[in-house]
């Protein structure tokens, strides 16, 4: 699984200012991070409002962004939900053909005990006709599937091949890192402890500034995975202030004011989201033009 170490971008989806999908816009982001240097895309993960597309809508994300990519870099499909049943049948139904894994969230609201996500999971890789990355978030899911469960089901299922793992813990990635099996990818969901988790074994980041800033932050992943450590941590620090300040009001309306920073795209969210105030907005668009 070469093809996924490095830098991945969880894509935003830009919407126009009438709120619907702006697929120019789209182009423009995917052309901008491949440009950047990142290794791969991740379409329709938390970070692109999927909870508030629908099928359509979901639909005509995929086919912009697999057109607009012309498979220049592999590309994961966010396929989630916390009904078993529900991810099932999508995955049976589904045309995966132009994606080379999906993304896969633990279930949320529910809490299901570690035995219930081992299941849930046992069920998604049995039904996937690609390879599949667990994703553990447990700021958003209210449970954190621990690296026991995580290694059981790497250990069990071929075709689980890695973890988007997102839950601040250092310590619970390194032990994820030391005790999963050989060629099991253990990827960052924290762009501020991507580097550390690199450094320590890891395989990558799936990122939310890479798209931002794709050119340092892919560079950065890169020599983290090189060893070069005075250059990562270079970029590390310069890009810092900017890891805070689009998480402060909640995501991905902080990337957006980037995207709006660099004439991209629009910054319009969706309800329950709404903008960054007027201050963040302000020091976001500063980082943005001090750094270009």
């Amino acid at each position: 699984m070469q093809k996924f170490l490095g830098t991945g971008v969880a894509l935003v989806t830009p919407f126009k200012k009438d709120f619907s999908v702006d697929t120019e816009a789209l182009v423009r982001i995917v052309d901008y991070v491949i440009e950047g240097g990142v290794e791969y895309l991740v379409v329709l993960g938390t970070t692109a409002e999927s909870a508030t597309l629908n099928k359509q809508e979901k639909e005509l994300v995929i086919k912009t962004v697999v057109e607009a990519n012309k498979g220049r870099v592999p590309m994961v499909l966010g396929v989630g939900s916390n009904n078993t049943a529900a991810v099932v049948e999508e995955l049976k139904t589904s045309d995966l053909s132009a994606f080379d894994a999906i993304l896969s969230v633990s279930p949320y609201y529910n809490k299901p005990t570690q035995e219930g996500i081992y299941q849930h999971f046992k069920a998604i890789a049995e039904a996937s006709p690609v390879p599949v990355i667990l994703y553990n978030v447990p700021g958003r899911t209210a449970s954190n599937m621990l690296p026991s469960t995580v290694i059981r089901l790497a250990k069990d299922f071929e075709n689980i091949i890695g973890v988007k793992e997102a839950a601040g813990d250092i310590a619970q990635a390194m032990r994820l890192i030391q005790n999963k099996p050989k060629d099991f990818l253990v990827i960052s969901g924290d762009d501020m402890i991507a580097l550390p988790m690199v450094l320590a074994g890891g395989a990558g980041v799936i990122s939310v500034i890479g798209q931002g800033y794709p050119k340092d932050f892919s560079a950065l992943i890169r020599f983290g995975l090189e060893r070069k450590v005075e250059e990562a941590y270079a970029l590390q620090y310069k890009l810092a202030e900017s890891i805070d300040m689009i998480f402060e009001q909640g995501n991905p309306a902080g990337i957006k004011e980037i995207f709006k920073s660099l004439g991209i795209a629009e910054n319009t969210v969706r309800l329950p989201l709404v903008n960054t105030d007027e201050d963040l907005a302000k020091r976001l668009d500063a980082f943005t033009k001090k750094i270009q």
